[in-house]
């Protein structure tokens, strides 16, 4: 999982930049991870603004000013979409309404699937994303809902954790991008078919990597894997949190360590910005060894 992370952060794939006979859209991204994606497609004509930093929180970020102003004066925002950046939706909104903002959860041919759903693929429409409050997301032992009443349902926003998503994802930033900039537009495509092939090589050797483990049950911080689990053929993590936002309850912890007991987990992994010491309380008189801080966001 780290190593396909580290490709989407490497940016390393790139063809000769052709003359700039047009300007290169001043391109914005959400996170680092989509950020990673864009700075392949461009290559050497140019590089996004990543509005989030690497580790930071990509569910709860408040604007800085200056990040504001560069999101007026954008070209191109690529985003995940309000599912995953909603303190990014009103002011992507502006930028939507002109055609000049790409949320890749919404682009053709990408896999998406519910929290939780045990890889059901969904098609689109049909989905209220506008209705999905990632706030607050705490949950009672049932797994459903926490005290306040509050969800974790809806489609699942880590979708670049599944490579076909990413190998997508490039190609669609490819087209928004020349159709902006159409004097590039061999460069961005030439670049995108590069980044593709490196995913998909990846891919490949991730099959490899993780088909002695399949079947094995390990332990994570949050339900943010399953587009991962889901293409690589893994087991379903147990999720300590369903949801990311707030410290799961007493009974929620006591039915993750009865699962961790029951299902013998080989392994668990803490997760950046979250507290290891929850991972620690319910594998504590266990033999799941721990893992290094995962980074669903990149």
């Amino acid at each position: 999982m780290s190593r396909y992370a580290m490709l989407l952060l490497s940016a390393g794939f790139s063809a000769t930049a052709l003359p700039a006979l047009a300007e290169v859209p001043r391109v914005v991204a959400d996170t680092p991870v989509v950020g990673a994606l864009v700075q392949q497609v461009m290559g050497d004509l140019g590089q996004p603004e990543v509005l989030l930093a690497a580790g930071g929180d990509a569910h709860h970020y408040q604007l800085r000013p200056s990040q504001a102003g560069s999101l007026q004066d954008a070209g191109l925002l690529v985003w995940v979409g309000p599912e995953m950046s909603p303190w990014l939706d009103r002011p992507a909104a502006a930028l939507t309404a002109k055609g000049d903002a790409l949320a890749l959860l919404a682009a053709p041919g990408t896999q998406r699937q519910n929290f939780a759903s045990g890889g059901e693929d969904h098609d689109h429409e049909g989905h209220d994303h506008a209705g999905h409050d990632h706030d607050g997301h705490d949950h009672d032992s049932a797994g459903d809902a926490d005290e306040d009443g509050h969800h974790h349902s809806g489609v699942d926003p880590h979708a670049w954790l599944n490579p076909d998503n990413g190998r997508v994802w490039v190609q669609a930033i490819a087209e928004a991008l020349a159709a902006r900039d159409p004097q590039n537009a061999a460069t961005y495509r030439a670049n995108a078919a590069t980044a593709e092939a490196g995913i998909a090589a990846l891919d490949g050797e991730l099959r490899a990597t993780l088909a002695p483990v399949q079947g094995k049950p390990f332990v994570v911080f949050h339900d943010a894997y399953g587009y991962f689990t889901t293409h690589f053929g893994l087991k379903p993590a147990i999720a300590v949190s369903l949801g990311d936002a707030s410290t799961p309850s007493a009974g929620r912890l006591r039915t993750i360590r009865d699962q961790i007991a029951a299902g013998g987990a080989v392994c668990a992994f803490p997760e950046a910005n979250h507290d290891a010491r929850l991972i620690a309380s319910v594998t504590e008189g266990s033999s799941t060894r721990s893992g290094g801080a995962l980074d669903p966001e990149g």
